[in-house]
This record gives C-alpha cells, structure tokens and sequence, in this order.
C-alpha cells in the first residue's frame, strides 16, 4: 500500500468503517459457532453405546433418557427424546423423532446464515466503496484543472483497497459457512441414523 495511511483510509472511507465491522462480526460468528460444534457434534455410535449400557441389566428407558439430556450433543439430544416416547408406536415414534431432530439442527443453523450473507455481499460493499473512492478521483482531477494523472493516482489507489477490503473479509465468510454446513450435514446424518436404529432397538411396532 505503500504511503497510503491506514488511519487516514478509515477516515476517508465510510465504506472501509463497514468492512471493518463486517469482519468483527464474521470472526465472532464464526468463533461461536466453532465452540457449539465443538461441544454439540456426536457420532450416533457413541451415543447409541451409552444407551446400551445404561440400559444393561434391567435398566428402564427413562434412565438412559436423563444420561442422554445431561450430554450437550444433538444426537443425544434426539435420542433422549425418543426414549421418553419409547411406549408410543413405530409411526409415531418416528414422527417425534423427526421432529425433535429439526428442533436440533435449527440449533446448529444458528448464525450461519449470517456468515453465508457476508461471503456474498462484501465484495459488493468494497465495490461499492471502490466505484465512490474513484468518482471522488476524477472530481479532485476537474477540479485542480491541468493536474494530470498524478492527481488521481493516490485517489485511485484508495479506493481499490475498498475492493480488497471486501475480499479479504467475503473470502474466510464464505469458507467458514461452507465449512459449518459441511458439519451440519454430518451431524443431521448422524441424528437420522441415531433415530432409525433406536426405533429398531426399541422394537416399536
């Protein structure tokens, strides 16, 4: 960037204000959801395991479904609620099931949407801030009459950060949200499966 003051940029720029917050907010967003993933994904195998052992030896279903509520996954989540309803029939049970399985994955799509809108309008905010920076040039250079290119050269120069300003920002938003949907299609898998082989464990009929 050369000579080109930061400080004096932002001060300039209105446009690299909004990017600036834009990015706090991505990086916020995306640290959030880092740490529920993190506490929240299961594999239906384990869950289903612990459900076993709880139910070894004459253990009752509403057992297994307290040890389920006090893990913080999705999966046991869903489980859990099924074995509360483990008298109800197969149709039924599945119908729960399934319901409780959207209430959770509602959880998980928490502020993702946010990261998905930020990879895609960012590179239009710094556009945006890029086509004023270059409006503000060419005014600067009818105005000083005779002053040439090197009149602009600095005005341009601005403004193109604007642009990549918004890359930088649209860049990790967009690989964050597509990497946080990856893992809530996993984790949604791994609910699904929790759910069909607990109604097979269950023999509902």
């Amino acid at each position: 960037m050369g000579d080109i003051a930061i400080l004096q940029l932002f001060r300039q720029s209105f446009t690299l204000v909004v990017l600036l917050f834009l990015s706090v907010l991505s990086l916020s967003f995306a640290l959030e959801r880092w740490w529920f993933f993190r506490s929240a994904s299961a594999k239906a195998d384990d869950v289903l395991g612990g459900v076993r052992r709880q139910m070894e030896g004459g253990g009752k279903a509403e057992a297994a479904a307290e040890w389920c509520r006090r893990q913080s996954s999705g999966v046991a989540q869903v489980v859990a609620y099924g074995l509360l309803h483990a008298g109800r029939s197969r149709k039924d049970l599945e119908e729960l099931m399934l319901s409780k399985l959207k209430e959770e994955r509602l959880k998980f799509e928490r502020f993702l949407p946010i990261l998905g809108t930020l990879g895609n309008i960012a590179p239009f905010i710094g556009l945006f801030g890029t086509v004023v920076g270059i409006i503000r040039a060419f005014r600067d250079l009818a105005a000083s009459g005779t002053g040439g290119p090197s009149v602009v050269a600095q005005g341009i120069a601005e403004a193109l950060v604007s642009t990549a300003a918004g890359l930088l920002v649209a860049i990790p938003a967009a690989i964050l949200y597509n990497y946080f949907m990856g893992r809530l299609k996993r984790q949604t898998v791994e609910m699904e499966v929790a759910s069909a082989r607990l109604v097979v464990m269950l023999g509902a009929k």
